[in-house]
């Protein structure tokens, strides 16, 4: 389950399992309750603070949780807009937040990347994907409205349509991420980025977010339907 350290003013959440270097960090409804319980706990705290989201070893997040989404496809309604939670959390975060992508990051994952304030790349090895048009799956309204309020429009257009695989100096090329560092430099460089801006979590912060990010987050709100969501678990 996702984990929660601290470095001086910044917040490190871990969405493996500590200890567990190669969790693909799917999003089981477990797993989203307890990244939204850690960030309840980070939002708890007091003064400067900012936070960075990573993982360990080859993924940073593999995306949804299809073993158990097929076998609960009675749900999958429900469990799609709780997905969208985690998203809708992080882009009005009322701090500065910033993913340091330490490995693949597909579907879900990617869009949880997205939905930080800005995102660092492992230079060498990793990459940030779309592959939903390959695996026959649609994207939510909500994804929709993710991507393509996050993305410049032509950018959001290859991502979605292809599938393209994104390395770090493609996907900065893209305006998907904003830096890269090598392995061992990722985490501490994501620290530092966020260090910071620590001193910018302050009460008009999280005003600012929601009025930036506000079709966005209309857009994530959407409920996921039968009617807007032709999805075949076939």
């Amino acid at each position: 389950m996702p984990y929660l350290k601290r470095d001086g003013d910044v917040f490190v959440l871990y969405l493996g399992n500590e200890g567990q270097t190669d969790s693909e960090n799917r999003f089981h409804p477990d797993w989203i309750d307890e990244v939204h319980a850690l960030l309840d706990e980070v939002e708890a705290s007091e003064g400067p603070a900012a936070l960075v989201t990573t993982a360990t070893g080859k993924f940073f997040s593999n995306g949804l949780d299809t073993d158990w989404l097929f076998g609960n496809f009675d749900k999958v309604h429900w469990y799609l807009d709780r997905v969208h939670t985690i998203f809708s959390r992080l882009l009005a975060f009322p701090m500065p937040t910033v993913a340091a992508v330490n490995g693949h990051a597909f579907g879900a994952g990617a869009m949880l990347a997205t939905s930080n304030d800005f995102r660092i790349m492992r230079a060498d090895r990793g990459f940030w994907c779309l592959p939903e048009v390959h695996l026959g799956m649609p994207f939510t309204v909500a994804m929709n409205a993710l991507v393509t309020g996050r993305l410049a429009n032509q950018v959001a257009v290859e991502a979605m349509t292809t599938g393209r695989r994104y390395a770090a100096d493609d996907a900065i090329a893209a305006g998907i991420a904003d830096a890269k560092a090598d392995a061992e430099q990722l985490l501490p460089a994501a620290i530092a980025r966020a260090a910071a801006l620590a001193g910018n979590r302050k009460p008009n912060l999280a005003v600012i977010k929601k009025a930036l990010h506000g079709s966005t987050l209309e857009g994530l709100a959407t409920a996921t339907t039968p009617e807007n969501l032709a999805f075949n678990a076939g």
